[in-house]
């Protein structure tokens, strides 16, 4: 089995600061792609942002020179450092992962629970 557990998440006034993480762990063979997607009440999930297992790292326009996703591979854990935010970025943001679980297993894709985040005007 494989967790994936997100942390960071509250309450910030408009212009401030989050840092997400989300960590994975179980039987891990070796995760590729890890990212981060949201949704607003009413609203479709959508991608925030993502990060190969090499470091190549892949933005929404509306959150481009603003958020920064990284990615510690010896610990299994990404991060979303969320900078400037704003009223629209409230929202509950899910970690994404695609696993595999052994050398020969076939990837899948795991999603967190979620983490609330809220920013006030």
């Amino acid at each position: 089995q494989v967790h994936l557990v997100e942390s960071g998440g509250g309450l910030v006034q408009a212009g401030g600061s989050l840092r997400l993480s989300c960590e994975a762990s179980g039987r891990i063979f070796l995760i590729s792609r890890m990212g981060w997607y949201r949704q607003a009440p009413g609203n479709q999930r959508e991608l925030v942002a993502d990060i190969s297992i090499g470091g190549n790292t892949n933005y929404a326009d509306f959150v481009k020179g603003r958020f920064t996703i990284s990615r510690d591979n010896d610990k299994n854990t990404v991060y979303l450092q969320m900078n400037s935010l704003k009223p629209e970025d409230t929202a509950v943001y899910y970690c994404t992962a695609m696993i595999a679980m052994t050398i020969t297993g076939r990837p899948t894709n795991y999603w967190g629970q979620g983490t609330q985040v809220t920013v006030s005007s």
